[in-house]
């Protein structure tokens, strides 16, 4: 039999487990440093789709601002720290290119382990 060697707590709570990747924004005239969410910021994200009684939102408004919510999510700065955090920061952000933004957050959700069948649960489909 093989022995297998068990995590401690302490092992998983150091571990640097957070993947990031800089990605190409032409449109914007740079680069943009791209996390995977943590487990609270993913359920933070998925809890913003949700109506204040726990129920899914109509797909209308689980589309309202969806990019520009993810990318906000996950666009951070050189020392990890979030760059948009604000509603009105995101409201700006939806206004940008479509075609950045989903460069932006076809990285964000591979990072975050965010499945196409997870994004149609989220969006209502």
């Amino acid at each position: 039999m093989i022995a297998v060697a068990y995590l401690s707590a302490e092992q998983i709570l150091d571990a640097d487990d957070l993947p990031w990747e800089d990605v190409e924004v032409p449109e914007w005239g740079g680069t943009v440093r791209v996390r995977g969410m943590s487990g609270t910021d993913r359920d933070r994200f998925e809890a913003a789709m949700l109506s204040k009684d726990m129920r899914s939102v109509s797909k209308e408004s689980a589309l309202e601002r969806y990019r520009a919510r993810l990318a906000a999510a996950c666009i951070v700065d050189e020392n990890g720290q979030r760059m948009f955090r604000s509603d009105a920061e995101i409201k700006r952000l939806g206004e940008k290119s479509a075609q950045a933004l989903q460069r932006v957050c076809d990285v964000a959700s591979r990072l975050s382990g965010l499945t196409d069948a997870d994004q149609e649960e989220l969006l209502g489909g």
